[in-house]
């Protein structure tokens, strides 16, 4: 067991990650976190299961940047898919894509699945836990114009299952039930649990009030 929870050190905290929306919402939270992107190959991964494709995923990152580290530290890593439909969504890709996702999901619902890696390395022993947070999400009746002029800005190309609830795509969310954190890429509540249960207290991971670094 990682035994009890640590208190008063430096911790060396680590998000694999490029989300700029991941990294702004730790820094708001408190944290200053350094950022290693995995660079894991996301298409290498097959699963029809939008629940074990996103914590495979974000497993598999997280691994990924555990393989080149060493010493103590504390690493998260996260992955998202929206489930919609019955299947698994990613990121559109393109403009027709994401105009396309939007002509289906508007005045329909989804969830949104993001998978949490969170890795505690210390003393050199290595404990870590992959765990899924899910919230509902409700789209508005957006008009064609208001998807392609969506798509058009490049926003929905970009982020797992096509939308935002902190950018443009927020006005075309009429509701969620769930944590709004984990529709953003992490939820901070499931995360500071995660790290709890891995023996880190989550107040350990703040820094001074004078050194946060704002978004």
């Amino acid at each position: 067991t990682p035994g009890a929870p640590t208190t008063g050190a430096d911790v060396r905290l680590i998000l694999a990650s490029k989300s700029p929306a991941r990294l702004a919402l730790l820094r708001r939270a408190g944290l200053a976190p350094e950022v290693i992107v995995s660079g894991f190959e996301e298409s290498q991964i097959r699963n029809p299961v939008p629940i074990d494709l996103a914590m495979t995923l974000a497993r598999c990152k997280g691994e990924s940047v555990v393989r080149r580290l060493d010493g103590d530290y504390i690493l998260i890593a996260c992955d998202s898919v929206l489930e919609f439909e019955g299947r698994a969504h990613g990121k559109p890709g393109t403009e027709q894509a994401a105009i396309e996702r939007w002509q289906r999901m508007r005045a329909r619902e989804g969830i949104l699945h993001t998978g949490h890696y969170v890795a505690v390395s210390r003393a050199s022993a290595l404990h870590d836990s992959v765990r899924i947070g899910s919230t509902t999400v409700a789209f508005a009746d957006v008009s064609d114009g208001e998807i392609a002029a969506y798509a058009a800005t490049g926003e929905p190309q970009r982020v797992a299952g096509g939308f935002t609830i902190d950018g443009r795509g927020g006005a075309f969310v009429t509701s969620i039930s769930g944590d709004p954190f984990n529709v953003i890429g992490l939820s901070l509540p499931l995360v500071r649990q995660m790290v709890i249960d891995l023996g880190v207290a989550w107040q350990d991971l703040w820094v001074p009030p004078d050194d946060e670094v704002t978004a």
